[in-house]
């Protein structure tokens, strides 16, 4: 057996990351042909991901399919580089990396614009260069970048779009993004990252150093408390996107509000300690918070 023959698949090794996300990413009981197109967009939406967060596979196989060097496989603002110069040959070429070979069917079937995933590749690169966020507007202003492309997908592949479900669906999208921060506090901090406002850990005196403790102070708790309430309305905001479409696309829906109201009543488990690790619901609870949702209960 060759060296060649034991590498990670680049493709394999990022899909399988769907079943640790919050929310269904493709579910069974969607149309092939949705299920194909949302994996599709979900390969590209998390291996940006990785390259900015440094967690692509080991081995280089994506840094050299995106025909970046040895010496340049660790530079993640030149990784995203590449890979946006790939992202382009989408729309007018043939692309190098084979999640993007595997995306472009799906670009010109549903006839994607450019524009929602140089959003999350823009949101990666400024996670190289931005590390801390002064108020709540600025974290607002990155989730329109790293998580309200992602909604907008799911809409256009399912040919649902409207300004007002796009709307509806920003919230819902930086609501989960808000979510995930407070889940991943302890993991971002390890990364030199903070995406709790600095302004209001003044407000609830909380320092930097209180977050690399292994339990979480009064103070801690209290703020993951209000961050998680924000998280909670933007949720109910734009929960009416679920009651706006019809069949198979209601249940899609219905399970990305669940799984963030789901992780937040996970966060309040724990009683907003989530320096020791992320608090996840489980299969039961988020069964539960969508049967709330399908029923005009909540």
């Amino acid at each position: 057996m060759t060296a060649t023959d034991t590498a990670p698949d680049p493709v394999r090794a990022t899909l399988d990351k769907a079943t640790s996300e919050n929310f269904p990413v493709a579910p069974f009981f969607l149309p092939r042909t949705w299920r194909d197109d949302l994996m599709a967009v979900y390969g590209f939406a998390r291996l940006v991901d990785d390259i900015g967060d440094g967690d692509l596979a080991p081995g280089g196989a994506d840094a050299r399919v995106l025909g970046v060097s040895p010496a340049g496989s660790e530079d993640r603002l030149a990784l995203l580089d590449a890979f946006e110069a790939d992202l382009r040959r989408v729309f007018d070429g043939t692309p190098r990396h084979p999640l993007l070979r595997r995306l472009q069917p799906t670009v010109r079937r549903r006839s994607l614009t450019p524009e929602p995933f140089l959003g999350l590749i823009a949101a990666n690169r400024q996670d190289q260069l931005v590390t801390r966020y002064e108020t709540y507007d600025d974290l607002l202003a990155y989730c329109e970048l790293s998580a309200n492309p992602v909604g907008r997908l799911v809409l256009a592949v399912t040919g649902t779009a409207t300004p007002e479900r796009i709307r509806l669906s920003d919230a819902i999208c930086t609501a989960l993004q808000i979510v995930e921060h407070l889940q991943d506090v302890a993991e971002d901090l390890g990364r030199d990252r903070i995406y709790l406002p600095a302004a209001d850990m003044k407000r609830f005196h909380v320092q930097e150093s209180d977050l690399s403790a292994k339990t979480a102070s009064a103070s801690v708790r209290a703020l993951v408390a209000y961050e998680a309430q924000r998280a909670r309305d933007l949720l109910n905001e734009g929960a009416p996107l679920v009651g706006s479409v019809h069949g198979r696309l209601k249940l899609l829906l219905a399970g990305f509000v669940a799984g963030g109201r789901a992780a937040i009543r996970a966060i309040a488990a724990a009683e907003y300690d989530v320096l020791p690790g992320p608090p996840r619901p489980g299969k039961v609870q988020l069964l539960r918070e969508a049967g709330v949702i399908l029923r005009g209960e909540g």
